[in-house]
């Protein structure tokens, strides 16, 4: 066998054994998060108190996720009609490292939330995403961890 011939046949079969093998591939692969998602329930955990809200029942809430931006749209199910009507919106720009998700929220019905950050740890189970991490900040007055449960929407 010629030489040439035998080194083309060995990196041949190399390469693909060192890619398989390649340590920083875990860290490469991102969670699969772009889509929309649906809010359908929240645990707020403050000063030791932990609050459980079904988003299912009385307000619908999703999250939009593409590659560099996010929205979110969250309104009461009774069309404003509500003695409390509620909506609220917001987005901006994220970053996605491993697990953890970083919000950069630039807009807001609520102003002064607006040009915050909140870091974020996600985890995936099938279609349901949920997002762990705190809200902190003593200008608006908020210090809690958040833990939300959304459910992939399909087309």
């Amino acid at each position: 066998m010629n030489l040439k011939v035998g080194l083309i046949i060995l990196t041949s079969a190399v390469i693909p054994v060192l890619n398989s093998v390649n340590p920083f591939d875990k860290h490469t692969k991102e969670l699969p998060i772009q889509g929309t998602w649906q809010l359908v329930s929240g645990i707020t955990i403050e000063k030791g108190k932990s609050t459980f809200t079904d988003y299912k029942k009385d307000m619908k809430q999703i999250k939009i996720i593409n590659g560099s931006h996010f929205a979110f749209f969250n309104h009461d199910l009774k069309m404003g009609k509500d003695p409390k009507p509620v909506f609220v919106a917001g987005g901006g720009k994220y970053t996605l490292k491993g697990d953890t998700y970083t919000e950069h929220l630039e807009y807001c019905n609520y102003r002064e939330w607006e040009n915050k950050t909140f870091k974020f740890k996600l985890a995936m189970k099938g279609d349901t995403l949920i997002q762990r991490g705190f809200e902190k900040d003593e200008k608006i007055g908020v210090d809690h961890e958040i833990i939300e449960k959304y459910v992939r929407l399909k087309d």
